[in-house]
């Protein structure tokens, strides 16, 4: 039995400590915005929150966050919001993405802007070395320009 909490809401869930957590999100609890891309945390698609740290689900298994609280890309708005109801649909990340035009086919984007959202949480104004070191997501489309752009507009 594995026990956490996905987007706020309490999950017990009859499953194998050794799924990967990126199954239990998408087959087990249906949030498809969670994507699988390499299957061996490279390119970053499936990054979700643990406890507010950006994490690849693809290589962590359940068992591996048994009591923590974790936010897809379905629950970052509410999550980002707090107790706040009045609080936008998108946060400021989502909101810079659609700015600034940051997807083209947009697969990886759901896992882009998580890594995004954690590395802003933990340091608001990073430097380009810190982002290139902290965004290490792989988007086939080639939209990196689009991606710092849209961070840079958070930070300046």
């Amino acid at each position: 039995m594995a026990n956490f909490k996905v987007n706020g809401i309490q999950q017990q869930l009859d499953i194998e400590p050794d799924m990967p957590l990126l199954w239990a999100i998408r087959d087990e609890l249906g949030l498809t915005g969670t994507k699988f891309g390499c299957g061996i945390a490279a390119c970053g698609a499936c990054t979700v929150h643990v406890n507010g740290i950006a994490t690849r689900s693809c290589v962590t298994p359940v068992g591996a966050v048994e009591g923590t609280e974790i936010t897809t890309i379905e629950g970052l708005a509410s999550a980002a919001a707090g107790s706040n109801p009045s609080a936008p649909d998108l946060t400021v990340v989502q909101q810079a993405w659609i700015d600034h035009q940051v997807p083209q086919c947009g697969y990886c984007q759901s896992g882009m802007i998580m890594a995004v959202s954690s590395l802003l949480a933990a340091n608001p104004n990073p430097s380009d070395t810190q982002i290139d070191q902290s965004i290490t997501n792989i988007c086939r489309c080639g939209s990196y320009p689009r991606v710092r752009k849209a961070i840079r507009s958070l930070t300046a």
